[in-house]
């Protein structure tokens, strides 16, 4: 591949480069996933399709570390969908703990619910089936056909978009959404061979997560580097819309976590004094409980109490 000798401000959403030489990189990078891929439950033969599902919905914007323990006291509990489907919703807010983004535990049991009564409790192997189940976008139906049952599938996360867009595209940072632009480069990288486009998927997507890294990229250990576009252009810096910085202490995401850590920890209808010890400012207390009612992850009663959904 021939690289620019200066740096591009085209972004990965204005062009798609022309044809790349793919296998360049599939070998590499599967033979240093082949080595360094992290031992992960998930991973293993015996997590299943649901093992997956779960994982994937878990890992959404939360690192590893955290997502370990919460995944497999879920998997204990809740080896099935049909194990979780027959529970209320509220125990799936409850057993999410402090993972963040709680809607996701409501998703990932309107799943269950779904592969219960349309599956015969069983993960659909159909990528339209895996994207028709509530809760579930592009991303989450090619990872679960791909990691689960071995497909060819583009699975486009945020680290495997940091990789194609310093690889090939030859720039630090992939558009803040993913484009259009961005899925057919990832679908022209494809291995034919679904056995190898599905461990290409798993090992671009670990590559970003260990080397290739937002911030502090160890170049020197990976794997590809011999053909990165941005190496070899000079590591040029971001030129593009700024990038989003999450915040969290005093936002209304603070205030809804420090309210469900409340009501998961009580097994009672909770009362209105109770919450509002949590935060003391009364305006942002009361947006912030709206909102869990209005997203129905908290469930209001007469009286003043309040409770996790059962329904």
């Amino acid at each position: 591949m021939t690289a620019p000798t200066k740096p591009s401000h085209t972004r990965p959403a204005d062009v798609v480069p022309g044809p790349f030489p793919g296998a360049e990189l599939h070998s590499p990078v599967i033979d240093w996933f082949d080595e360094h891929a992290r031992d992960l439950p998930w991973r293993r033969p015996e997590a299943g399709a649901w093992g997956v599902m779960v994982s994937e919905f878990m890992l959404q914007q939360t690192p590893v570390s955290r997502v370990q323990p919460v995944y497999e006291q879920w998997l204990a509990r809740w080896p099935r969908p049909a194990d979780l489907a027959q529970e209320a919703p509220g125990e799936a807010v409850r057993a999410w703990g402090r993972l963040g983004y709680p809607r996701r535990a409501l998703r990932l049991h309107g799943a269950a619910v779904a592969i219960t009564e349309r599956h015969g409790g069983d993960v659909p192997t159909d990528h339209a089936q895996l994207l028709a189940l509530p809760g579930i976008g592009e991303y989450t139906a090619a990872a679960v056909a791909s990691f689960a049952y071995g497909q060819r599938h583009a699975v486009l996360d945020t680290n495997v978009r940091r990789v194609l867009a310093r690889a090939v595209t030859g720039v630090q940072y992939p558009p803040n959404a993913t484009t259009a632009a961005e899925r057919r480069l990832a679908r022209a990288l494809l291995p034919e061979d679904e056995t190898t486009a599905a461990r290409w998927a798993a090992a671009s997507m670990e590559l970003g997560a260990l080397v290739c890294t937002a911030k502090n990229e160890s170049c020197h250990r990976c794997p590809i580097a011999a053909h990165c576009a941005w190496q070899l252009a000079g590591k040029p810096e971001h030129d593009g819309p700024p990038r989003r910085g999450q915040t969290y202490a005093g936002t209304d995401r603070q205030v809804r976590g420090k309210l469900l850590a409340v009501l998961r920890e009580a097994h009672a209808p909770v009362p209105q004094a109770a919450l509002d010890r949590v935060w003391h400012e009364p305006v942002q207390r009361a947006r912030a409980l709206d909102g869990l009612v209005a997203d129905g992850l908290v469930e209001p009663l007469p009286g003043g109490l309040y409770r996790l959904p059962l329904s």
